[in-house]
């Protein structure tokens, strides 16, 4: 996505996300601009206490003026609280709903997409983009609100007194514009770089930490941390490089300030020496220039810290701009409701230019169970993603129940599917929560059946909270066989009319294999059940065997017909009941 003007970056930020807090905001300014001006009024007063008081000797403008003074204070106090207050509500609800509306868009949209793009990278849209945009939008508004006010009111009192002297003061203001423009293109710059770098980092500690153990394993501790240090050097050379930019501007302001303050003294201190001007004028004309130093100087600063936040909305907006292309139709077929029979018929499908399905063609029967059979790579797992809609298929049909997958509403199609993996899925959460995941409809009675035939109530009562013990990260509290029976539980309540295994024993030792074995013909029972697994022995009795291929199948039978028929399915099962007596052999 191209890079937007700031305003356009403003304008999109304000419609989708600003708008909807108007009133607070519109408050939150109001109360800035008193805030703002109550400085004009300060310096307005100046005048007054050095003329009527200090030099005039006027005791009743000494109350006067001495009350007015402590007003201001107490209404920059009171104006000042309001708006924060006011600020942090909306600029925090505002954040709130981005943060909100980014998780709720990257979830809707194709597993390609997170496929080519890292988690650590959409963590620093979600996080780091949002809270600097947050930042940055809330400082705009205090400038144009309560520091622009400040100016105005400022320069205002000081062409009250003498406009000759501000026009002096001003003399160097033409020459910050093309310098000014300059920095905030090379902000702007260097913060896309600097954003990009964090989103690095971020997708470097994810795999990090995901990958922890193997990192111990093979002593690569020195390795990964190298090469984070890389990244967080080049991210600080960005940042202290875009700081620099972002200084600049307020740094010019102080030079000219300078000039024009020298300017003024010389040319406004004749006018005192010679009398046509009083102290108080003088003070009161510096005191609004000394005031106004500051706001100038924030207002500078804001404009380099904008051209940050822009560079994070164009990145907000690329994500937002993404669009899923695996949609429902827009009129939808209805979903089968009992078990029903899954048909493959000559479906073709690439990853890129490398043909994964070849003309893939099978038939699983209803309400039975059918295993599919190959070596890896031979497209077994990439058959699930086609059933579910996860990846679309470049050609051939996929039919559940007689009708196309690609007909059907997708939330409905995806409701068919019970999936069980080899890696199961557990959230850092309690039990409950993970098998639960987020039904509060299901009755105590039905909870502890599923957790029975699932052999979950098997392991409870060692864990100190029973179902409220927390699975730990992706699960980490519980052993290999603890998380597919949370899974399987999961699946039961979920009773679906279809069940997906893939390799969900393999990685598991004996005694697990045998409880989660039991656990899965249970789940089986009544439905259309679809098996990957590369140990034969687990699927002998599937009621069908589909031998895959390089992508495509090659035979379909029970366990006793292939091995009649010899071929792939032969040489694999021989080859593992070698392998075995070569084991017992040893």
């Amino acid at each position: 996505m191209s890079n937007s003007s700031s305003t356009d970056a403003f304008r999109w930020l304000w419609r989708n996300y600003l708008r909807r807090y108007r009133w607070i905001i519109a408050v939150a300014i109001i109360l800035m601009a008193l805030e703002g001006g109550m400085l004009g009024v300060l310096s307005y007063l100046i005048q007054p206490m050095f003329d009527r008081v200090f030099v005039g000797g006027d005791g009743g403008a000494l109350w006067l003026v001495g009350f007015a003074i402590m007003g201001i204070f107490l209404i920059r106090a009171a104006t000042s609280t309001g708006q924060r207050v006011m600020m942090m509500i909306a600029s925090q609800r505002a954040a709130a709903a981005m943060r909100g509306d980014l998780l709720r868009h990257l979830m809707r949209l194709d597993s390609a997409y997170h496929q080519i793009n890292p988690p650590g990278q959409l963590i620093e849209r979600v996080q780091g983009d949002v809270t600097l945009v947050n930042q940055s939008w809330a400082a705009i508004l205090v400038g144009l609100g309560r520091d622009a006010v400040t100016v105005v009111v400022l320069f205002g009192v000081a062409l009250s007194v003498d406009w000759r002297w501000t026009l002096i003061a001003l003399i160097g203001t033409p020459f910050l514009i093309l310098p000014a423009l300059l920095a905030q293109a090379y902000v702007r710059r260097r913060s896309v770089t600097a954003r990009d770098l964090a989103g690095r980092m971020s997708t470097r500690l994810d795999e990090v930490f995901h990958g922890i153990n193997p990192i111990k394993l093979n002593a690569l501790e020195r390795y990964q941390s190298d090469r984070y240090d890389d990244l967080t050097n080049a991210r600080v050379d960005a940042e202290v490089k875009a700081a620099a930019g972002q200084a600049t501007v307020p740094a010019m302001i102080d030079v000219m300030t300078g000039f024009g303050f020298l300017a003024v003294m010389i040319y406004g201190g004749g006018e005192i020496i010679a009398g046509t001007k009083t102290v108080g004028e003088f003070m009161s004309f510096f005191a609004s220039m000394a005031l106004v130093f500051d706001p100038l100087r924030r207002l500078g600063q804001t404009s380099g810290q904008w051209q940050v936040a822009t560079a994070s909305i164009d990145r907000l907006r690329g994500v937002l701009a993404e669009r899923p292309t695996l949609l429902s139709p827009a009129s939808p077929l209805p979903a089968p409701t009992a078990a029903p029979s899954v048909e493959l018929i000559e479906v073709t499908l690439t990853y890129g230019d490398l043909p994964v399905l070849k003309g893939a063609s099978f038939t699983a029967v209803a309400g039975r169970t059918t295993a599919l059979v190959g070596a890896s790579g031979a497209g077994k797992s990439t058959i699930f993603n086609v059933l579910t809609r996860l990846v679309e298929p470049n050609g051939g049909t996929v039919k559940i129940g007689g009708v196309p997958v690609a007909d059907m509403d997708l939330s409905a199609l995806r409701g068919l599917f019970s999936v069980v993996t080899q890696d199961a899925a557990l959230f850092d959460e309690t039990l409950r929560d993970n098998i639960l995941l987020g039904r509060d409809d299901i009755p105590d009675d039905r909870l502890t059946t599923v957790l029975d035939a699932a052999h979950v109530t098997d392991f409870l009562p060692q864990l100190g909270s029973g179902l409220d013990s927390p699975a730990g990260p992706r699960g980490s509290n519980l052993s290999g066989g603890q998380r597919q029976r949370v899974a399987i539980a999961r699946a039961l309540l979920r009773d679906t009319p279809i069940l997906l295994l893939d390799e969900a024993t393999s990685a598991l030792d004996t005694k697990s294999e045998a409880l989660v074995q039991a656990a899965l013909e249970k789940l089986s029972v009544g439905r259309t059940t679809l098996v990957i697994a590369h140990r034969l022995s687990t699927v002998r009795n599937a009621d069908s065997i589909v031998v895959m291929d390089q992508g495509r199948v090659v035979d379909q039978g029970t366990h006793e017909a292939l091995l009649e028929r010899g071929g792939i399915y032969a040489d694999l099962y021989a080859m593992q009941f070698k392998s075995k007596e070569d084991q017992a052999n040893d």
